[in-house]
């Protein structure tokens, strides 16, 4: 019996821990592992880039993140946390997802399309 309840004590802390830790949207970004986040983004600064990477936001992010990165009940808002993140730690969040903040991978995209988000999202949510 003490086993048991030790058990379900351990899975209420972690079930809690994890709907803390997913009230700070910036979280995932957190994650990313420093060499991941230093890497830079090979369509910085590239127009077609940015109006692919919107395109493929609409399709792919805006059902959770919002039209224009409001957030919903699903996901945070992005404002904020893109104008301060690396892109590194974007495109390794959106190939890795974050299963603990219900962020699915995105590794099923192509990485120029990973990217492409990227672009995008940096350059909406300038500093």
């Amino acid at each position: 019996m003490k086993r048991a309840m030790k058990k379900s004590l351990m899975a209420c802390t972690l079930v809690w821990s994890a709907l803390l830790i997913a009230k700070d949207g910036r979280a995932p970004l957190n994650q990313a592992p420093a060499k991941e986040s230093a890497r830079t983004n090979p369509y910085q600064g590239q127009p077609a880039a940015q109006k692919a990477g919107q395109k493929l936001y609409v399709r792919e992010c805006s059902s959770c993140h919002g039209e224009h990165g409001e957030g919903s009940r699903a996901a945070p808002a992005l404002a904020g946390s893109m104008e301060s993140a690396q892109p590194g730690a974007i495109f390794w969040v959106l190939r890795n997802g974050s299963l603990w903040h219900g962020m699915p991978s995105f590794s099923h995209l192509p990485e120029a399309q990973r990217w492409q988000i990227v672009t995008y999202l940096k350059t909406k949510f300038r500093p």
